[in-house]
């Protein structure tokens, strides 16, 4: 294992990547339709819902943190901006997009505040948020599902193409090539990973921790809500616990990637392969009609082996 780390230091981000063509290759025998260019143009579609989300979910963990309020912080999103297209007030409904992000970015702030100032366990606080998320979405909603539909923005963002590519993945991409660039170019992006490492010593050298904390769950707040829109766009409606299914294929997309779940190593091009492959992976368990129950089953195995690999490579250092 030490020999592998030392040639390939990067091997784990090529994993997922590896996984994905072997995927396509050995299900390209048993249904030759995977390797046509609506599939693959579908599954990149697809691929960018869950991808905005894992570039949130990606910062929180390299900084050796976990949100478990995804799910509904990518519901109130997809909610609010549903909403806000339905009412009566056209202002509001040209505000839909911003609105959510708002909320996502709030929901990402409090989240930060909990964490980084008043000390609690990232795990115990965001799934504590995203339990008060789902009481005040059933509260105003009465637990049906909310009124409203998609705009014809949050469509042509979810379903639309451009010369033939989703412009859901051109935007992903996007959003990837910006939070990259705030990581590789920025003091952020240095401490970020610093943080996760070893807080206390970060702390030490005079670094504002609580700052690059918060401001880390904000962004991956305002991925989470705009998650939510997206899949709104999609849908054209939100629904009640639409984010629920994308909690564990995050995580798993995350450290599938090669993100420590320790914190302090890993990259948004290993999330984005991660993602390709879950994408993948639940579409093909799909088509052979396995159920959700062992779906969840092995993106949990999925996650353990993973987990297994990192510890190996780290002792092998």
């Amino acid at each position: 294992m030490s020999i592998l780390k030392r040639y390939f230091p990067e091997a784990d981000v090529l994993i997922p990547y590896i996984g994905t063509i072997v995927l396509i290759l050995i299900s390209s025998v048993i249904y030759p339709q995977i390797l046509s260019l609506d599939y693959l143009s579908q599954q990149l579609q697809i691929a960018a819902f869950l991808g905005v989300l894992a570039l949130g979910a990606t910062l929180v963990i390299l900084l050796g943190h976990i949100d478990l309020s995804i799910p509904w912080v990518l519901g109130g999103g997809a909610i609010i901006s549903t909403a806000l297209v339905g009412s009566d007030n056209s202002d509001l409904s040209m505000l839909a997009i911003p609105i959510a992000l708002i909320f996502g970015a709030g929901v990402g702030a409090i989240n930060g505040f909990g964490v980084a100032v008043l000390r609690i366990p990232s795990m115990v606080w965001t799934l504590s948020v995203n339990s008060m998320l789902l009481g005040i979405s059933v509260l105003i909603t009465g637990g049906f599902n909310p009124k409203g539909e998609a705009n014809e923005v949050m469509g042509s963002l979810a379903t639309g193409k451009i010369a033939g590519i989703p412009i859901a993945f051109c935007i992903w991409m996007l959003i990837a090539f910006l939070i990259n660039a705030l990581l590789k170019r920025s003091n952020f992006g240095r401490y970020l990973s610093a943080v996760g490492y070893n807080e206390k010593a970060t702390y030490l050298s005079g670094v504002s921790t609580t700052f690059v904390i918060i401001f880390a769950f904000i962004i991956a707040g305002i991925c989470s809500a705009f998650g939510g829109v997206l899949l709104a766009g999609y849908a054209n409606q939100a629904y009640q616990s639409m984010g629920e299914p994308f909690l564990l294929p995050t995580i798993a997309a995350v450290v599938i990637g090669g993100t420590s779940i320790l914190g302090g190593r890993g990259s948004l091009i290993g999330t984005i392969g991660g993602v390709l492959f879950i994408t993948l992976l639940n579409s093909i368990l799909s088509i052979i009609q396995i159920s959700e129950a062992w779906r969840n089953i092995n993106f949990g195995a999925i996650i353990i082996l993973m987990l297994l690999f990192q510890s190996l490579r780290q002792k092998g250092a």
